[in-house]
């Protein structure tokens, strides 16, 4: 076992390594493409860097060997931060599980909906946020039977499902702007939810976050950091030692203890131009999928 692991180890080690030669490369042949530093050439190192990191994520022999929560840890714990600076350029990357926190587009569901609103009152906020999150995630209602006037104060937001955190900060705005209530600021909407339109998503608990877990759970958030802390080997529910009301809490979710999907940050910064590029990566499929980009 120990064997393996030195293996497994080195092999990330490599990846490391090569990811970095490649980046390397490809800001040496920008540099000497253009030397003036404008936008244009800021959205053609993105553009040449993402391509690198994805061919590097597709080739990956450490990659090709994450079949298992083991194998994804030792990935992680090894590559989950990479800074790379040449040619005037720094770029970070950041590398983690895609599924560690809970989806909002499945808060659709009046079992989960209501653990959210019970979340909610434990951080002192109005229930009412749940509902705009509910109008937002629910889908168009031509007889406009909408639990809020969400739709009233931004008649053009989109309302299919929550598609960003962009999208999730206008409606965060909008409540703000109607109830003055300061105590959204005690959620920490980046480590509570991964938003993805894939409804069939499940939570690894093994890299759940204590904010998943207050969430999932309805408890308090020391214990929530002692599930957090404790996480990267269970195997099973009886690793968790969850009470009986934490299980039929748990049962409200869908989760499993290994998923294969990394959630890929990358930021690229030059002067005073800073680009932001985010997407989650199918480890089995090899693709990459849910892009964001930000400038």
């Amino acid at each position: 076992m120990l064997q393996k692991k030195a293996i497994a180890l080195l092999i990330t080690v490599f990846f490391i390594m090569a990811i970095t030669i490649s980046i390397g490369v490809a800001l040496k042949y920008v540099k000497s493409a253009s030397k003036s530093i404008n936008s244009e050439q800021s959205m053609l190192q993105s553009s040449i860097i993402l391509n690198d990191v994805l061919m590097m994520l597709k080739s990956s022999a450490a990659i090709e060997q994450i079949n298992s929560s083991e194998g994804l840890a030792l990935f992680l714990n090894q590559s989950s931060f990479i800074p790379f600076q040449s040619s005037g350029v720094t770029v970070l990357i950041e590398m983690s599980s895609a599924r560690a926190k809970v989806n909002p587009n499945t808060l659709s569901n009046k079992d989960k909906l209501d653990a959210f609103k019970n979340f909610l009152m434990a951080k002192m906020v109005n229930i009412e946020y749940a509902d705009m999150l509910y109008d937002v995630i629910g889908g168009i209602k031509v007889d406009m039977s909408y639990n809020t006037d969400i739709f009233t104060q931004k008649r053009n937001l989109f309302r299919d499902y929550l598609a960003s955190y962009k999208h999730l900060q206008e409606i965060n705005d909008t409540y703000m702007k109607k109830y003055h209530d300061n105590s959204l600021k005690n959620v920490d909407f980046e480590n509570l939810f991964y938003i993805n339109k894939e409804i069939n998503f499940k939570v690894d608990l093994n890299y759940a976050t204590p904010s998943a877990w207050q969430l999932m759970l309805g408890c308090n958030e020391e214990r929530a950091s002692a599930l957090s802390d404790n996480s990267g080997e269970y195997t099973t529910l009886e690793d968790l030692l969850l009470s009986d009301e934490e299980k039929v809490a748990l049962q409200r979710f869908q989760y499993s203890f290994f998923e294969p999907y990394i959630d890929v940050k990358i930021e690229i910064m030059q002067k005073d131009i800073s680009i932001n590029i985010r997407f989650e990566y199918n480890i089995k499929q090899k693709k990459g999928s849910n892009f964001v980009y930000e400038v």
